[in-house]
């Protein structure tokens, strides 16, 4: 049972066909600081200006494409599992960003989203009066 939920999940990361294109799913962290959300997602051999980033709504939107290398045609390959083609990820937000203030940095191959909280989604602290 083991082996077979393993190969169950293991099937995530496989590419899926929509027609003549495939796709695949780039993994991703989200991470909630004091001040911001933070998004940090793997695009490996992508280059940045073929990434493309969208706010709508609550959700950040995520789209890509990783190309075919030219002479890869010609080749033989015994294994491939380096993915090409197109992908997108919808992430829901927990909570209300700035849009304004969001800015994106790419570096590595690791693409990183700092969407900064409005004030009103910040805690506050209270100060308890003594008597």
């Amino acid at each position: 049972m083991r082996d077979q939920m393993n190969e169950w999940l293991g099937s995530f990361n496989e590419p899926v066909s929509w027609g003549n294109e495939k796709t695949f799913s780039s993994t991703c962290d989200v991470e909630e600081t004091e001040n911001e959300i933070v998004v940090k997602m793997d695009v490996p051999g992508i280059d940045a200006k073929g990434i493309s980033l969208t706010l709508s709504g609550d959700n950040l939107i995520v789209k890509g494409e990783r190309h075919t290398e030219k002479d890869e045609k010609k080749k033989h390959f015994h294994r491939l599992e380096r993915f090409r083609g197109i992908f997108e990820r919808v992430l829901p937000l927990p909570l209300t960003v700035e849009k304004e203030k969001i800015n994106a940095e790419y570096e590595k191959g690791v693409l990183e989203v700092h969407l900064p909280k409005v004030p009103e989604v910040k805690p506050k602290e209270i100060p308890i009066k003594v008597k």
